[in-house]
């Protein structure tokens, strides 16, 4: 596994079970989302690039199985299926339909969080290609120019201090930086006080919602990252 926190999306129309989950994956290291439907699965993985998915098998309109069947045929994106059928011929058609694991409920969040583990370590190395522009949806950022756009292409102000934050946590994506190796990369007199405050004048630009940023994430007890939008 590389230093970048790796996504992951849970799918289970259990409320209290997503939760759980999205609460105990964090604790244990992960950027974790969460959809309750198939459907809002695929959407959200239109917006982004997950590292794993956890499934139900067992939703409404369209159970895990014939989920991870329409996603076989273009993404070999690792799955694990969660559902409360244990039996042996449940756990092969499951594998048989494409899961690289099958846990039945009730389990262990530990040794789930074993399974991920594993199978992240066994995933080929992805090469650290940086993207030249970061997609945030209403807005865009070009690492080339440095320029923050609109999607109509006008330019939003952001200062020098700004840029470099976008180029330093854009150029790893999805890696966490603590506040105090961000005021030593950027210099010229940062603090880790001051690194707070760019922080949040930046996502003013750049979220639609400050209180929900989806975009300059903080990673409690560690710092902060960018994730981005799939172009």
């Amino acid at each position: 596994m590389d230093s970048g926190i790796k996504h992951i999306l849970v799918v289970d129309d259990d409320t209290r079970l997503r939760s759980l989950l999205q609460r105990f994956l964090r604790e244990s290291g992960f950027y974790v989302s969460t959809a309750k439907l198939a459907a809002e699965a695929r959407a959200l993985m239109e917006q982004y690039k997950f590292d794993l998915l956890i499934v139900d098998i067992m939703m409404p309109e369209e159970s895990g199985l014939e989920f991870l069947s329409r996603l076989r045929r273009e993404n070999n994106i690792p799955v694990i299926m969660l559902t409360a059928m244990g039996e042996t011929e449940d756990r092969i058609c499951g594998l048989e339909s494409g899961a690289d694991d099958y846990l039945p409920k009730p389990f262990e969040p530990k040794e789930l969080v074993l399974r991920i583990k594993s199978i992240l370590r066994r995933l080929p190395a992805e090469k650290n290609e940086v993207s030249e522009c970061l997609n945030f949806g209403l807005c865009f950022y070009n690492m080339q120019t440095k320029e923050l756009l609109t999607r109509q292409n006008e330019v939003i102000h952001i200062t020098p201090v700004e840029q470099a934050l976008l180029n330093v946590l854009g150029a790893k994506s999805g890696q966490v930086f603590s506040r105090e190796k961000l005021a030593e990369i950027l210099g010229a007199g940062q603090s880790p006080r001051s690194i707070d405050v760019q922080i949040t004048r930046l996502r003013k630009k750049i979220e639609p919602d400050t209180k929900n940023p989806r975009y300059l994430q903080t990673v409690r007890g560690k710092g902060y990252m960018l994730l981005s939008m799939k172009e």
